[in-house]
Parts: C-alpha cells; structure tokens; sequence
C-alpha cells in the first residue's frame, strides 16, 4: 500500500495503484503518489503516513469493507526455518518470555546514571564491610577481591587456569636457572595439551587461579593447548558474555528497584515499648541489624531489601519481629514466609506470643494442615485486610493469595525455595519492602549482599549462654551411634537422628528400639500425613518423644531447648549449608551440644563430599555461617547462583577465573550501557521503495490502517511490531515479497533505534551505521555474535560502524544483509544496560 521510505528515510514517496474494488466514484484514485522532500527530517512530528491517511478522506464504510473472496490471493505458508522474520520473532519472544520486560522500562540517561553511581556506591561500602580483610591493593580495580591460588598451595596434578593460555595441570615448583651467569630462580611447571610450560614464580602468583567446577568432578573437559592461544581466548569470550548477561539482568533489577517509591514509614514511640519486652539483653551485632532496618524502614524512601546473616539462634527472628511491628503500626500487613510447615508453625507460635499483648493485631497461619473452609476463610481475611500478619509456607505466594495493603514480606532460609518461588519472591522486591533472614544465606544471595546490590546486617557475636557444638566426625558404627544416644538420655536431654532419604528410617528406628526399648521412639518426615507430622512435632517439642528420626525435614528453625545431640548418617549426602544448619538444630541452651557426623569408608566419597567434611570440622566455632556459605559457594553453589545454562559457561574458566571476572565487570557496569535513539529520528538511505501489488491491496480489509497500525507498533517498541506482524500472518497468511520488504525496512529501523544507530547507508561495496555506540559496547557486542558471519566484516571507526562487502549488492538483497546483521546485533542487548 505504501512505500516504507515515507516513514523510515523519510525521502521516497508513496505509492499506490490499482484499487479494483473501490466504488466508481473512486476509480479515478487507482494512482497515489505523495512526494517527501528528500531533505526534509521528522524527529518529533508525527507519522508522514498520518498525513498520507488524512489526505484520502476514504469513508469509513469503505476503509471498514471487507474484500471479495474471489480476490483474495493464495496464502503461502511459512517456512520457520527460512524465513528471516520468523527467526527473529522466535528469538524475540524467547527473550520476551524468559523476563517481564514489560514490567521494567528503559530509564533515561540521567536518571540511569544516578542509580548506576549509588548502586556503585553500595558495592564498595558491601564490600568493604562484608570482606574487608580480603582487599588486596593489586587488584584494587575489581573491587578489592582476588581468587588468584598461592601456587605454593597446589599440589601435583591440580587444575590450573592460566589467564592467558588456559586450563593446564599443575606439576611442580622447582628452581631453575635461566642463563649461566644468573641465580636460580624458582618456576611452576605446568603440563598442557602439547607440552610443558615454566612459568617463573612471581609471575604464577599473579595469573594462576585454581580450576574448580560448580559440580562433583574437577576435571575440565580438556587441557588447553600451548600452541593455539586462539581457541582459549574464545573460551575466555564465553566466559565473559555470560557473566555480562547476568550482570545486566541484576542491574535491571536493582536499578528498577531503586526507583520505586514509598513514602518512609513514621517513627513510632511505641516501638520501644514491643523492643522492652524482648527477654534477653540483644548482642551487638543484633543491636546494629536493629538499626540498620530501622532506618531502611523509617528513613529510605526505596523499598528495602535487607539481608539478616546470623548464625542459629543469634536472634534474627527478633529482628524481623521489630520490622513487622513497624509496618503494621502503619496499618499495613507483613507477610514471613517460611520454607516448611514445622517451620512456620513454629513462627506463628512465637509471632503469636509476642504479639499477644496487642490484641487488635491479627495473626494468621495458612498451612495444608487446614481445612478448604478454613483456607477460604483466611483467603477473604488476607484480601480485606483483616489479617495483619500472616504466615505460611510457599502457598502465600500463589495467584489465589490477595493482599489488601502488604508492605513487608519475611523470608526465613530462601535457599530452601525452589526456582519458581524464588522467581515470585524476587517480583516482590520491587515493590514491598523484603527482609531476607538466613544463618547460610543461598551463594546467590551472600553472591548480592557482597556486591553491594543489596543491604546486608552480618550477627556474628553469640548469645552470651551460647557454647559451641562439639564436632565428632567418624566412619558409621553402630557402637559409636548407641552410646552417643545413651550419652544423651542419660543427662535428661532428646536426640535428632537424621538420614538423608525416607527409606532407611525403619531401619534406624528398629535398631534403637532394640537398644532402648523402654523409650519413646518416633519417625518424621514430610510425605507423612499433615496430622501426623504436627502431633509428631508437637509431642517432640514437649519432650514426650525422647528420639526423632527424621529427613532434614528439621533443618530449619526448629527450636528445641532439650534436644542438645544430633546425629547425622550417610552425611556426604548432605550440603555443606543443610549440614551447618542441621547442626545448629542443637546448642539452643546453656548445655554442652554435640554433633555426631558419620560417614560410609572414604574411599567411597567424592573430593566434593570430602572438602564439605573438612569445611564442617574447621567451622567449629559460633557464628561461622557465613565462611560456611563462602566455603559452600567455592564446592557446589554455582549451579545456585547462575542457574543450569551459566554453570556451563563458568566451566569454560573455572569457577575462580569466572568469579574475579564478574567482579570486574560490576566494577566497570556503567561501561556497558547501550543508549537508544528515537525511532523517528533513524534515516534508512539504501534507496529501497517497495511497491504493494493491487491484488494484495485489495486482499487487505483496510489497508491504509494496517500500515498506519505497523508504522505505530515499530515506533512503540520491537515487541509491539513482532506482534503486529503475527497478527497479520494470522489473518492474512504469508505476506508477498513487496510486503515482506516494507517490513524489514521496519524492523531495521526499530533494531537500529534499540542500538543507538542514527542513519543507515550504503557506498558502493561499503555499508555505514552512524551510532553513539562505544567502542567497548560494540566489542562486547561483537564478541556475544553466536556467529562470525556478520562480525568478521563490522569495524567501528569514531562513530561509525562500517562493513566492506565483497561486491556491491542490488538495494533489496542489500536490505536483507542489513536486516541478518541488525538481527544478530540487536539478539546481544540482553548484555547490555539499557536506557
């Protein structure tokens, strides 16, 4: 119907023959020609097609009419795997799925520049807190952090990772002499695919990290070869790109965070009387974390998102509690989600307790134990406002699930939440105030409080009754088993017995019914019946059950005054943080506590399961949770962190490598800021004027709206015109060539605009894209390319990205090299901040 240059260079007229099936008053208008001056610019006036529309004064009956079926040509259908738009699309919409873009728009520069320096200034008060004694002054730049290896640490036949040349095998440190007139200077030898190579000390402390992979082997796929530095830096690349992608998505969401507005809660006065009837004298560390929430609360106007690091049973529930009064003060509700239902239950319970001195505040527990007429009623409760607090598990997070006025949400050991969950938590922080309490916070998270994306309160000081846990780490033996059990009942105390799986808890159970026969025995785990947990629970809470055999089902939260001995079978099957907080299941009173972990021969462990155990024997001591969940992070946690498709990236480096290179791309984030232009201000200068065939015009119901409605969707956003164009193949079929064309000459111009591309044109065998792109962004950009087809041939010169052609190319087949090169392009902005 019309020529795309009306609309996308601005400097080419509109053409339009042949309207068959127009009234005979109309026949005469079988020929439309709108000239543009060629140097005439729009950047704000509205579409030329608008006034093209104007200019027709067609009835709207007629513009409303549908066409004649005997005219309607055949619809092709579409081939998905040639067809250029098609891939696109689905690259489009992948993307568009995987994240609620929607739901986060782009910021101006300004603005984006503010938050960029305040969440820079985050991070380096995070770090500088959260792992200060770890500076190091060579490494300044990346944020104070190196997981450079001291090689005098390696031993024979440990991975390395060279930065410069790659995975190699460590052999040994010798001395050597260089030249003969010269002292012997001690080397590291390191094995490679073809052949050894020396390195001299001071230089391997500087480049040398240790490779680790995010799962139980160690073993990289292959070593790297000496003589093709080429296929590691590809590695290095990969590595680099992934670690980019994931840097911009936290970016996004922090900076969108940061945005958000609420009005600071007030200061109220009888704050300090609910912080009077605290029974115990809080310890330092909990009085800083008091304050530190408190002034999110009552002096920031962003939501806060705060991580509460405490060991278990050092009060971080008494800093949450401080938190919900202050919300609820303001007549909001709080929501403390918890990963279990013991866990819960044990959370209303003291919630409960603490609050019933205030009997207008309303406290609910939804939990599967209820009835669906109970549910309900708690729902409408929940929805009206007349909960104020309300607990639960993961079932508080479901669609069915309203909240009237919610303003806090608690969430008690968020590593224990699955992908799903953690996703909706994390849609939450945007625009509730989110408090975060673990004793072995996720890798992630300790991963976001130590990059300053996110406030953390680190509650290191003990209780002053506390003792440590004694520790015994031992092969199984029966013997060793009973008399720990006799140990502890003879002193009047209970015992957890835990096993990693269901099956084997008869099992245990018979053998301790043999050997204490006149002893309440019972089995917990989570497949049993509701009733029956609950009344297990509450049986073992009361001391009426002397042994609990369970699953790590009692993992987090259960407080036990009288329980003070745990044993831990089969304990290589357990995570380093499960078995940190397992054993914190005990030593919740002035008593001695002990901790019995057995294990099968070890020669039957994994090096994994080996490091977690001497992890567990050197963090003995009080308060260690968080070097537990650093330990945890370096053994197992990347998969954590970074989800399944990174983990494979990291092990293109190691997870050392990978780690130091993600601090120096936070450290460097404002860096890789792609800046978009308006989509009417992009010339397109490739002298490309399709013309719409009459049989297609008339197939089209109402021409002149849908190519007004395509010229609306490419300005709005890319995924508007990919659904645009969806529709119109729904409709209409696959479009004929000439609209195919018009298009792409849409898509170029929105994909240029998204990239900070000003004008598009041709020179000969040269194409030219003018940008305010920086050299930094585009070699990142070019280097995230999934194929060298286009990249090899792009240069940026000032501002200008160039590509020699190898011959010149007709104007159409040279829209379409354009259209494949923007669309690679445009496939690297999820790298990139965007704004």
């Amino acid at each position: 119907m019309a020529s795309l240059d009306a609309y996308s260079s601005y400097s080419s007229s509109v053409f339009i023959s042949g309207l068959r099936s127009l009234p005979n008053q109309l026949q005469t208008w079988n020929l439309f020609y709108l000239k543009c001056p060629s140097s005439r610019r729009y950047p704000s006036s509205p579409s030329p097609f608008s006034t093209l529309t104007s200019s027709l004064h067609v009835p709207a009956a007629l513009a409303a009419a549908p066409s004649p079926a005997r005219l309607r040509p055949r619809a092709d259908s579409i081939d998905l795997d040639n067809d250029p738009i098609s891939l696109l699309h689905l690259r489009i919409r992948r993307y568009h799925t995987s994240r609620d873009s929607s739901s986060r728009p782009a910021m101006d520069s300004k603005e984006a520049d503010k938050y960029i320096q305040l969440v820079k200034e985050q991070q380096q008060r995070g770090l500088q807190k959260l792992k200060g004694e770890r500076q190091s002054k060579s490494n300044s730049d990346a944020g104070g952090f190196s997981y450079k290896v001291d090689p005098y640490t390696l031993c024979p036949g440990d991975y390395v990772v060279h930065r410069k040349v790659g995975i190699g095998k460590f052999v040994a440190i010798k001395f050597d002499i260089p030249s003969p007139s010269s002292p012997p200077i001690e080397y590291v030898f390191i094995e490679y695919a073809d052949g050894m190579a020396k390195l001299p000390l001071h230089q391997a402390s500087r480049l040398l990290y240790r490779y680790n992979l995010p799962n139980e082997t160690k073993r990289p796929r292959a070593l790297s070869k000496l003589s093709d530095p080429g296929a590691w830096e590809k590695r290095k690349t990969k590595g680099k790109v992934a670690i980019q992608r994931m840097v911009v998505d936290l970016m996004e969401l922090y900076l969108h965070r940061l945005k958000q507005r609420r009005p600071p809660y007030p200061k109220n006065a009888a704050v300090a009387e609910f912080e009077a009837h605290f029974p115990y004298e809080p310890t330092p560390d909990q009085k800083l974390a008091f304050r530190d929430v408190e002034r999110d609360l009552t002096e920031r106007q962003t939501p806060m998102d705060r991580l509460i690091c405490g060991d278990v049973g050092f009060g971080k529930t008494e800093v949450a509690l401080r938190a919900i009064f202050c919300v609820i003060s303001a007549g909001k509700q709080a929501m403390v989600l918890a990963p279990t239902i013991v866990l819960a239950k044990q959370h209303y319970d003291v919630i409960s307790e603490r609050f019933s001195k205030y009997p207008d505040v309303k406290v609910g527990l939804l939990s599967r134990f209820q009835t669906r007429a109970e549910k309900e009623t708690y729902l409408e409760m929940i929805k009206h406002g007349d909960l104020d607090i309300i607990v639960g598990t993961h079932s508080l997070l479901g669609s069915r699930v309203v909240y009237n006025k919610l303003g806090l949400l608690v969430v008690d050991e968020e590593q224990r939440f699955g992908v799903k969950q953690k996703e909706r938590i994390a849609s939450f922080k945007t625009s509730v105030d989110v408090l975060t309490l673990s004793a072995t916070p996720i890798p992630r998270t300790l991963y976001l409080a130590l990059t300053g994306f996110r406030d953390a309160s680190l509650i290191s000081t003990p209780p002053p009754e506390r003792v440590p846990i004694k520790t015994h780490l031992s092969p199984y033996n029966k013997e060793k088993v009973a008399l720990a059990v006799k140990n502890e009942l003879d002193r009047g105390g209970q015992v957890f017995y835990v096993l990693p799986r269901i099956k084997g808890l008869e099992e245990v159970k018979d053998f301790l019914e043999h050997s204490f026969p006149d002893v309440e025995i019972a089995i917990a785990h989570g497949k049993q019946y509701s009733k029956q947990l609950e009344d297990t629970m509450e049986k073992f809470a009361l001391g009426e059950i002397k042994i609990l055999i369970c699953t790590n089902i009692v993992e987090s939260g259960l407080d036990i005054q009288n329980a003070n001995t745990i044993i831990i079978q089969d304990v290589q099957q357990f995570g380093l943080a499960q078995l940190y907080q397992l054993r914190g299941r005990v030593g919740r009173a002035d008593k001695e506590a002990h901790a019995y972990l057995f294990y099968p021969d070890k020669s039957f462990l994994t090096d994994q399961a080996l490091e977690r155990l001497q992890a567990m024997e050197e963090c003995r001591e009080l308060g260690q949770g968080f070097q537990i969940a650093e330990r945890d992070m370096g053994i197992r946690g990347f998969g954590t962190i970074f989800g399944e498709q990174q983990t494979g990236d990291v092990g293109n480096v190691g997870i050392d490598l990978f780690f130091e290179m993600l601090f120096e791309s936070l450290s460097r984030v404002e860096e890789h800021c792609v800046v978009s232009v308006p989509y009417n201000s992009v010339e397109i200068d490739l002298n490309v004027n399709p013309h719409l065939s009459s049989e297609y015009i008339n197939y089209l119901e109402n021409p002149i709206k849908i190519i007004g409605e395509a010229e609306k969707a490419a300005e709005k956003d890319i995924w508007s015109l990919v659904q645009f164009t969806e529709n119109l193949r729904r409709q209409y079929g696959k479009e004929p060539h000439t609209m195919e064309i018009l298009l792409k000459k849409l898509y170029v111009r929105r994909m240029a605009a998204d990239m900070g591309i000003m004008r598009i044109y041709a020179s000969g065998k040269m194409v030219g894209m003018k940008t305010n792109m920086s050299r930094r962004v585009f070699k990142l950009m070019t280097d995230s390319l999934s194929s060298n087809v286009h990249g090899n041939s792009l240069v940026i010169e000032g501002d200008i990205i160039k590509a020699e052609l190898l011959l010149e190319l007709p104007s159409e087949q040279l829209l379409n090299w354009v259209f494949q090169c923007l669309s690679e392009l445009h496939a690297c902005l999820p790298n990139l901040i965007k704004y």
